[in-house]
């Protein structure tokens, strides 16, 4: 169904597609082939614009591409548009995060943001590799990766450190996650009916915690006022308890399940992102020899300033630049968070396209993050881009921009690093698949069968060897033959 002219208000071009599925169908096989980006592009050349109409979700959405697509949409929070979620994603989330909820919301990701600190994080780190990587021949990274970011975010958002409580948690995620951005179908079998069945096993346990922990709350404040402070800054969810009876500000939550709800979201953005990050940071240092090299050089440099056993802190993490520049890279080839929502709350105009007050719009960052013109040879694996001051303005968007900026993207880079660099130091990899293994978006991107690879520890003569310029001793190593 083509989208008419309205008279002198010109509406962006476009088709709806088939009823309901929209042109669904067609953005998720360019995922599942590896290129998500070709939607966009195929729509821009077909129409002349960075600008037109489809169905992704069961109803018109209007497409903001390039550059300035994302800086009209991150400049106009709350000026002309709102944030914005598809029905299908309210029948996962029960909570919408509009208005004050939102606010609320984005204070409490800052507090568990704030929550963390480089040593925390590097010991748990430290753990995670005794427990999961130390003595094995071959792994599989991701499902490895996306139990250490889920387990760090049990400890700091509930306290748990059971790892067999984080992994009986994790198994619905893993449901919701396949599942959440999904052509809306709620069938049995579907994605998006796993999806909500894996929301609500999770929103179960959930709140089994909040009551129990709501129980404990009030024996410790019965004890003594002390003792109550104390468990205030245990983790975010006994602050988000206590708030709850905090009137003066607005601040309250209404209920358990709102709370339950907050922990979900929190629990779901805390750990699949940076899990995809890191994935394909492992992915591009075992294809890239000469960028894995150059890694390992800037983090064994930080490591022959540590005494033994000594935690990173924050003046380590600022001389990983080289790293980070591998981390951005890694993101801007395998975009987790693709894009996001947005509603027009007046009428307006962009481009010359008259845009209704009440539709639906979206920022795609995938439509600048492999276009050749803001990255020159977008396939390839450049570090150097990141240099300087870096790409040009909104066509780097890994963590959104403008007031909705993930919250979250310090704690990202912290994570990422610390992992980076105890992995760098301790490992060699190589890929089990051999072959280019392109990243598979549905809906985040990832390799083939959860990049399975092969392991070799690295020996402290090995790491000087290096240094002093000795690669082939590093890269010489054949992980298959031992």
């Amino acid at each position: 169904m083509a989208m008419p002219a309205a008279g002198a208000n010109k509406l962006p071009p476009g088709r709806i597609g088939w009823p309901f599925i929209g042109e669904g169908l067609e953005f998720y096989r360019a995922g599942l082939k590896g290129i998500p980006e070709k939607f966009f592009y195929d729509r821009i050349k077909k129409y002349s614009s960075e600008i037109f109409t489809t169905s992704l979700v069961g109803e018109p959405i209007t497409v903001l591409c390039g550059a300035a697509g994302n800086k009209f949409i991150f400049s106009n929070e709350r000026k002309l548009l709102t944030a914005w979620s598809p029905p299908s994603i309210k029948k996962i989330f029960y909570s919408s995060t509009q208005g004050e909820s939102n606010k609320r919301f984005r204070k409490l990701t800052n507090q568990f943001v704030n929550l963390v600190n480089v040593g925390l994080m590097d010991s748990m780190t430290r753990k995670h590799i005794e427990n999961s990587w130390d003595n094995k021949k071959e792994v599989t990274v991701y499902p490895l990766v996306k139990n250490y970011t889920f387990s760090l975010a049990c400890w700091l958002l509930l306290s748990i450190d059971d790892q067999s409580r984080v992994d009986e948690l994790i198994k619905p995620f893993s449901m919701l996650t396949e599942g959440i951005i999904s052509i809306p179908i709620d069938l049995p079998g579907t994605p998006f009916n796993r999806a909500i069945k894996g929301a609500k096993m999770i929103r179960k346990e959930l709140l089994s915690i909040v009551k129990q922990r709501k129980i404990d709350l009030i024996m410790s404040s019965s004890n003594s006022s002390s003792n109550l402070e104390k468990n205030n800054n245990q983790d975010l969810l006994s602050q988000m308890i206590l708030l709850s009876d905090d009137h003066e500000n607005g601040n309250e939550f209404k209920n358990e399940i709102e709370i339950a709800e907050n922990i979900l979201g929190l629990l779901l953005g805390g750990h699949e992102p940076p899990s995809v990050a890191i994935t394909a940071i492992f992915k591009y240092l075992a294809e890239l020899p000469e960028v894995y090299n150059e890694v390992l050089r800037e983090q064994t440099e930080i490591a022959k300033l540590k005494a033994p056993g000594e935690s990173l802190n924050l003046d380590d993490i600022q001389k990983m630049r080289y790293s980070w520049n591998v981390a951005c890279e890694s993101m801007r080839l395998a975009t987790s968070a693709q894009g996001g929502f947005r509603e027009a709350i007046i009428d307006f105009t962009y481009e010359g396209y008259f845009i209704q007050k009440g539709s639906k719009l979206y920022w795609s960052g995938i439509s600048t993050h492999k276009n050749p013109e803001y990255f020159a040879d977008p396939e390839k694996f450049k570090p150097s881009r990141f240099e300087g001051n870096g790409p040009a303005p909104f066509t780097f968007v890994p963590f959104g921009g403008g007031p909705r900026i993930c919250p979250g993207k310090e704690y990202a880079r912290l994570q990422i690093l610390v992992f980076m660099h105890h992995m760098v130091t301790r490992y060699k990899w190589e890929k089990l698949i051999n072959n280019d293994q392109k990243l598979i978006f549905s809906p985040f991107p990832l390799p083939a069968k959860g990049l399975p690879v092969s392991i070799l520890a690295l020996s402290d003569s090995t790491m000087m060897n290096s240094l002093a310029g000795i690669d082939t001793t590093i890269m010489g190593i054949n992980t298959t033959s031992n």
